[in-house]
């Protein structure tokens, strides 16, 4: 297989993905606002790499549990405590990405609009 053979397929995954999990349509929805928050606090390069990596890490976690879930459903049609084992282990590693976006989320844009907050109330 070719590298655009590859990257079509890659494209293709990202793509049902998107179309198919709510969960990711949400994270996707949140890194946008992460993304256009930083733009308006005007975040420096440091910021921007912990934001990054934040939101590649949870978009790729919820990838991983979607594969996983395909895969396990495919495996095990029905209900088994294994499979259930690893579903639920794919989404707490989802669960545990997401709190750290959050928490570098706080830690980056909450003093910023805490000024821009101070800023409004003395200037009315």
């Amino acid at each position: 297989m070719g590298f655009l053979s590859a990257l079509r397929f890659a494209w293709y995954g990202l793509r049902d993905t998107f179309k198919t999990e709510r969960n990711f349509r949400i994270q996707s929805a949140f890194a946008i606002l992460a993304l256009i928050m930083g733009l308006l606090l005007k975040i420096d390069l440091n910021e921007w790499l912990w934001i990054g990596v934040s939101i590649f890490l949870v978009l790729a976690a919820e990838l991983f549990n979607t594969a996983l879930e395909a895969l396990t459903n495919l495996v095990s049609p029905t209900w088994h405590p294994l499979a259930k084992k690893a579903k639920d282990a794919t989404a707490s590693a989802v669960l545990l990405l997401a709190v750290f976006s959050i928490i570098c989320g706080i830690i980056i844009f909450l003093p910023k609009l805490v000024q821009v907050i101070k800023h409004f109330n003395s200037v009315t």
